[in-house]
């Protein structure tokens, strides 16, 4: 499996983490690729997904189903 190039990747807290250091980021700026990762350790591995996945998992999340 090729890991995919996420040194573009422009990652941000949510506005709701209240500036902890205990966050994850997300950066959605790569095309067709959603970067997730821990905020503790930002040069560590990063979860990736698909913009669909990404955005089915926010749907579960906001309707209390994840």
């Amino acid at each position: 499996m090729i890991s995919p190039d996420l040194s573009a990747a422009e990652f941000h807290k949510s506005s709701r983490s209240g500036g902890g250091d205990n966050c994850v980021e997300v950066a959605m700026n790569l095309p067709g690729l959603v970067a997730v990762r821990d905020s503790k350790d930002p040069s560590g591995p990063a979860l990736t997904f698909s913009p669909t996945a990404w955005n089915n998992f926010l749907t579960g999340i906001r309707s209390e189903e994840v």
